[in-house]
């Protein structure tokens, strides 16, 4: 059976294990110990549990729009989320945002949704990289049709429930010690995932290598936004130490 009838319960326990599955069938295919773990935004959520729970199964874990869940305690994305709509005069989205309060843990997935988007859109430099760089590139790209881009867009929607109850997870709590090289390459001005809060998390992370860069002129999507600084951070710090070893891939 396809499509969402066939998928079962979609939920964040089973993506994490999808991709631990993943993981294995990459292994495998490319015959090698190890992967690099390359986690964006909310599979950040997911990358970190994975990079502290399986260093077996990674050479380095690289995270870019680093997502830090801290179990509501850091509201500075909501304030700022609300400042922003404010200084627009957003009155109805201010209103939207104040009824679900500052704890995600609280929200539904549709409030998550909607609280993404607002976040999203208020940010000038973010909203210009998704007009541009996402949206842009999928108008042009010649393997998209108008009618792959439209079931894009509804593959958001059908995955919004794999967010709920994950507002209460804690980063902090799971633990700061990794088993492997471990590197954050952040937005400046990145209004979704704060580059300050993941800066903090980093500092506090005890790993045999690791470095932290901030990515300049970017918000959310700093690597689809500044891809040649992107890809030279990856060279520069990530490459030399899975290449050392002949049976790591990136």
């Amino acid at each position: 059976m396809r499509g969402a009838e066939g998928q079962g319960v979609l939920d964040f326990d089973r993506l994490y294990e999808d991709a631990l599955e993943v993981t294995e069938h990459i292994r495998r295919r490319l015959a090698v110990d190890k992967v690099v773990l390359l986690a964006s935004s909310f599979g950040t959520t997911f990358g970190l549990r994975l990079a502290r729970s399986h260093p077996e199964l990674f050479s380095a874990y690289m995270g870019t729009d680093q997502n830090i869940q801290e179990a509501g305690r850091d509201t500075s994305a909501y304030r700022g989320t609300l400042e922003r709509l404010r200084a627009a005069g957003k009155t109805q989205d201010v209103a939207k945002v104040e009824v679900m309060g500052a704890d995600p843990g609280r929200w539904s997935s549709a409030q998550r949704s909607t609280y993404d988007k607002l976040c999203a859109s208020s940010d000038p430099l973010n909203l210009d990289t998704v007009k541009k760089v996402i949206v842009g590139s999928l108008w042009l790209s010649p393997l998209y049709s108008l009618g792959r881009i439209k079931a894009y867009f509804q593959g958001q929607g059908f995955s919004a429930p794999v967010t709920e109850g994950t507002g209460a997870l804690d980063d902090w709590a799971d633990g700061t010690r990794f088993e492997l090289p471990f590197f954050i390459f952040q937005g400046a001005h990145d209004v979704i995932t704060p580059a300050a809060r993941a800066q903090a998390y980093f500092n506090a992370v005890e790993a045999p290598v690791k470095a932290f860069a901030l990515i300049e002129d970017a918000s959310h999507f700093a690597a689809l936004r500044q891809p040649e600084r992107f890809l030279e951070l990856l060279l520069t710090h990530v490459r030399p130490l899975v290449t050392s070893d002949s049976k790591a891939s990136l």
